[in-house]
């Protein structure tokens, strides 16, 4: 069994949507000092580092990730690779790309992992991402959680139709995931969110297991 972790660090280098807040790790008892115990304060967004929304980032009544079903967060998963020249992402690139029938889990591999090795750091907003027409084609298609490689599923162009079409569908989007060096094939994800009551979106551990 291979495990590989598709997560990308939360420290406070990691980086941020555009005004966004950035990660605040900060120690508040050491062992040095003469404490018991060390330990570290954290402050930082739901949205930050790998993370997962929930259809209350959007709608007000809809569902918040401690209502979300594990079932969703876990299993099958496909990872289809989007060729470079791809800067946004329609249907046909998807069936291109080998989508499968009945897949329910997809993360969308692009040229967007290769920011993780060159430019960790910073906000790129020339990210790939999809169009609406492409999220009501998923929608239709059954996914029921959709990955991306970056920090959005809709491009800068459109931030907020694209995730309005999937969030009110009931599908869970992932964002953030680093695919650098994943292969295109089936995997089982593992993508469990802190239990965090009532919020939008909440930082997750995204791991992929191949046997």
């Amino acid at each position: 069994m291979q495990i590989l972790d598709i997560t990308i660090p939360l420290d406070e280098k990691t980086p941020l949507w555009e005004g966004d807040k950035g990660v605040s790790l900060k120690r508040v008892s050491w062992l040095s000092r003469g404490a018991d115990f060390n330990v570290t304060r954290m402050e930082m967004g739901v949205h930050s580092g790998t993370h997962i929304d929930a259809p209350f980032h959007l709608f007000d009544h809809a569902v918040s990730v401690d209502a979300i079903p594990l079932e969703i967060l876990v299993g099958d998963a496909q990872v289809v690779n989007i060729p470079a020249s791809v800067g946004e992402i329609s249907p046909d690139d998807l069936r291109k790309s080998g989508l499968e029938s009945g897949v329910k889990r997809l993360l969308l591999k692009t040229r967007n992992s290769n920011f993780w090795k060159d430019d960790p750091y910073s906000f790129r907003r020339d990210f790939v991402a999809i169009n609406a027409r492409t999220a009501s084609f998923l929608v239709d298609e059954g996914i029921e959680l959709i990955g991306i490689d970056y920090f959005s599923i809709s491009p800068m162009a459109d931030l907020k139709t694209p995730h309005e079409i999937l969030l009110e569908a009931g599908v869970v989007i992932l964002e953030n995931v680093n695919l650098l060096g994943i292969n295109a094939g089936f995997y089982q994800l593992v993508c469990l969110p802190m239990k965090l009551v009532g919020t939008d979106g909440a930082p997750v551990r995204a791991i992929l297991i191949r046997n």
